[in-house]
């Protein structure tokens, strides 16, 4: 029996910003997939204050997808010594919906408005110990200098809207 068809509809939207919200991390997902699936789909409500280490994705190579639902957000792409390269403004509200990402560049997304929601899509299976390299020169998500990371990644973003 194949699995049943799930909608993507503003109340699961809804009730993911609100998670997310409450959440310590300030983002929420909800996996369409199984951790052992092909292609990893999930919502990711993301909230401003959310700060997400940049990362690549190498080992294996692996493409990302991100289009936004709800809300606005900025992707950043880092060279391998932290330099951001390109910044792409994605809004629900404008033409700018969805960015793919080639395998192997650092990258980040930054919540610029509160209650934005992201479909994500990348290949599976989910390994956890393979699915991201995290970027050195960042600090980790919970390091005391994240959050002024977070406004940095902020002010670079704004260069690109």
């Amino acid at each position: 029996m194949p699995k049943q068809p799930v909608f993507i509809h503003s109340s699961l939207m809804e009730q993911l910003v609100q998670e997310a919200r409450i959440s310590k991390r300030q983002r929420m997902n909800y996996n369409f997939h199984q951790l052992e699936d092909a292609a990893n789909r999930m919502l990711n409500a993301i909230e401003p204050e959310s700060y997400i280490q940049p990362h690549r994705h190498v080992e294996p190579p692996r493409d990302e997808a991100f289009l936004v639902l709800r809300g606005r957000g900025a992707i950043l792409l880092f060279n391998d010594d932290g330099v951001v390269k390109h910044g792409f403004l994605l809004d629900s509200t404008s033409e700018n919906l969805g960015l793919d990402i080639p395998a192997g560049w650092y990258h980040t997304i930054v919540s610029l408005e509160r209650g934005s929601v992201f479909y994500e899509v990348k290949a599976g299976p989910y390994e956890p110990t393979k699915a991201k390299e995290f970027a050195t020169w960042a600090p980790p998500e919970n390091a005391l200098e994240a959050p002024a990371y977070l406004e940095k990644l902020k002010n670079m973003a704004s260069r690109f809207y």
